[in-house]
């Protein structure tokens, strides 16, 4: 059973569009195995984009996800890594084809609803990175 991170963003958070958000998962068929509310501080976002925290853009990215808390989540299922992507459309929001989650409910690159995870490596690093052993069940 593979196992996927996801990042309600605050801008799900702030639209109050989680519920929707958690629907369509659960709609397609996904269990949660852990779930948390957060609020996200430099040091872990720092790690998180570490990718990018060199970038110009990142204290963007830093000042919005740490404006609000968040929903944590880890979803499993059969191929959820992908089907998850799918079912998020692009990372940018205006290229989201409608009926997708980011389509329906984001509004550009980064107000985008939710973050998941790309790969079953990455999957594990921001599972271990955001959850306790122990905090994920299944």
């Amino acid at each position: 059973m593979e196992k996927t991170f996801i990042i309600l963003k605050p801008d799900c958070m702030e639209k109050k569009l989680w519920g929707k958000a958690l629907d369509r998962f659960a709609e397609a068929g996904f269990e949660i195995a852990a779930c948390k509310m957060a609020k996200l501080d430099s040091e872990i976002l720092r790690t998180h984009y570490a990718h990018v925290a060199d970038k110009p853009f990142f204290p963007d990215i830093e000042a919005f996800m740490s404006s609000r808390p968040v929903i944590l989540l880890v979803l499993k299922g059969e191929g959820v890594i992908g089907k998850v992507r799918d079912l998020l459309g692009p990372t940018d929001s205006t290229k989201a084809p409608a009926g997708t989650i980011r389509g329906d409910m984001g509004t550009d690159m980064m107000v985008n609803v939710c973050h998941a995870s790309d790969g079953p490596e990455t999957a594990e690093a921001e599972i271990a990175r955001f959850f306790k052993p122990e905090e994920v069940l299944g």
